[in-house]
């Protein structure tokens, strides 16, 4: 019977995405905190969507670096 192994190509894949999940919840944010902090400023409505949009992929890409991980891991 063979033993399983993570495989190393996959985990790297899964940890760059953790990396920009990670880079992406620290940047949305800043910018939704920077778009309410100018309401008065024409640049608030584009500055708070792009800033939901970089914390919606956080969340993505957490999520896709997680199971990436996992497969790495259990899959064969």
């Amino acid at each position: 019977m063979e033993t399983k192994h993570t495989n190393k190509k996959v985990l790297v894949e899964g940890l760059k995405k953790m990396g920009i999940s990670l880079l992406c919840m620290f940047l949305g944010p800043s910018l939704i905190h920077i778009a309410f902090s100018n309401q008065e400023k024409p640049l608030y409505i584009p500055i708070l969507i792009l800033g939901i949009l970089v914390a919606g992929c956080a969340v993505f890409f957490a999520f896709k670096g997680l199971k990436t991980i996992l497969d790495s891991m259990f899959k064969k």
